[in-house]
């Protein structure tokens, strides 16, 4: 099942985009990959010379917007880069990319110079393909918001891959900075480095434990945000967390590299897997029953909303992951994540639905996809 979306590459050429089922966010794998889906490293940087996207004025806008696709396409950032005009895609197409990760809310809608949104704003997204592992936005709300994503615990790598990117377009682009305070940004808070390390964290244990207020509140107290499954502004759903750092001034990439990945993460990680132990041993009954009844209601509903569909595949993803459901893979779970979300699910039954259809769709492409990867069978009629 693929979608298409129209993107350029280094030549100018209009292509035909196919998005996979899946994303770099949700394959599953790599290190500690049963508590960490992702890692994210970003870096906020603006262009010298030019108001900064708050203050500027559209033909300001659509000056950065080619200088940077200039110097985007003519570094070989990545094996392949695609570009995407934001302004020209249709709200359908822009949500997909949000729910893809690859573009922020703000992103998606645009913002006009009075604060307000405006969806002709220039903007626009460069990435990666087909691994989406590396993206840029262009007029976000810094001219250059620049990310790598991997899959599980892996923020070295992806640090790694974000400087020698950043490095590359450095050589041809004058950023905005102060011998004094580092990297300038619209936002304060991303003043210095202009750093944000973020792991997608999955955490139904600490959850059902009751531990999860507990570990929000440490994160809160050294300096760790804790924010929802889109990031900042954004609610928890499906026990999907993001944990980043918020000190940008008066660290270093290494400091804030080394305090995330080899303190505060392993300690988180090693949290969760203990309250997993300790659901299935003292819990077995309720958690036994937590979980079939997840997948019973996912496999059986007829209406489903996306919030609902999360929770319920986080603890189908839970059961998974303590050795109660057997012959499913995480991966599948991770896949219908994805594909519950409002455009993924438009997409994959190709036409806009109100919002009563995408609940009759979102219940009938679940329940078709678990019980054809559960005994490889497709449902029948009115199954």
């Amino acid at each position: 099942m693929t979608w298409t979306m129209e993107a350029f590459d280094q030549h100018g050429k209009r292509r035909d985009v196919e998005f996979s089922r899946s994303a770099e966010w949700l394959r599953g794998e790599g290190d500690a990959a049963d508590v960490v889906l992702s890692s994210r490293v970003r870096l906020a940087r603006n262009l010298a010379g030019q108001p900064f996207a708050p203050k500027a004025t559209r033909q300001d806008r659509q000056q950065t917007l080619e200088q940077v696709r200039s110097i985007a396409f003519r570094a070989k950032l990545v094996p392949e880069l695609l570009w995407i005009d934001l302004h020209e895609a249709g709200p359908l197409e822009r949500t997909l990319l949000v729910e893809r990760h690859l573009i922020s809310k703000q992103h998606s809608k645009g913002r006009s110079a009075s604060g307000g949104p405006a969806a002709d704003e220039p903007r626009a997204l460069a990435f990666s393909f087909p691994d989406e592992r590396f993206s840029a936005m262009i007029n976000e709300e810094d001219h250059l918001r620049l990310q790598v994503i991997r899959s599980g615990l892996a923020l070295s790598e992806a640090w790694k891959v974000i400087d020698t990117v950043d490095d590359r377009i450095e050589e041809s682009l004058d950023y905005a900075f102060s011998d004094r305070f580092g990297y300038l940004t619209a936002c304060p808070t991303n003043v210095g480095t202009g750093l944000r390390m973020s792991v997608m964290l999955h955490l139904p244990g600490l959850r059902l434990t009751g531990d999860i207020d507990k570990v929000k509140r440490a994160a809160q107290d050294m300096s760790l945000a804790v924010r929802g499954f889109y990031g900042e502004g954004s609610e928890a759903v499906g026990d999907l967390y993001q944990l980043s750092n918020q000190t940008t001034l008066g660290k270093s990439e290494t400091q804030i590299l080394e305090e995330l990945q080899g303190e505060i993460l392993p300690r988180i990680i090693e949290y969760e897997r203990i309250s997993r132990r300790e659901l299935l041993a003292k819990r077995r009954i309720g958690m036994d029953d937590s979980v079939w009844r997840a997948l019973g209601t996912l496999t059986h509903a007829r209406l489903l909303t996306t919030e609902e569909a999360m929770q319920l595949l986080s603890m189908v993803r839970f059961g998974i992951l303590i050795g109660l459901i057997k012959g499913l893979q995480q991966t599948v779970v991770n896949q219908l994540m994805l594909l519950a979300q409002p455009a993924h699910l438009q997409r994959a039954v190709g036409k806009e639905l109100a919002q009563e259809q995408r609940r009759i769709a979102r219940a009938t492409l679940l329940r078709g996809e678990l019980l054809r990867h559960l005994d490889g069978r497709a449902p029948r009629n009115g199954e």
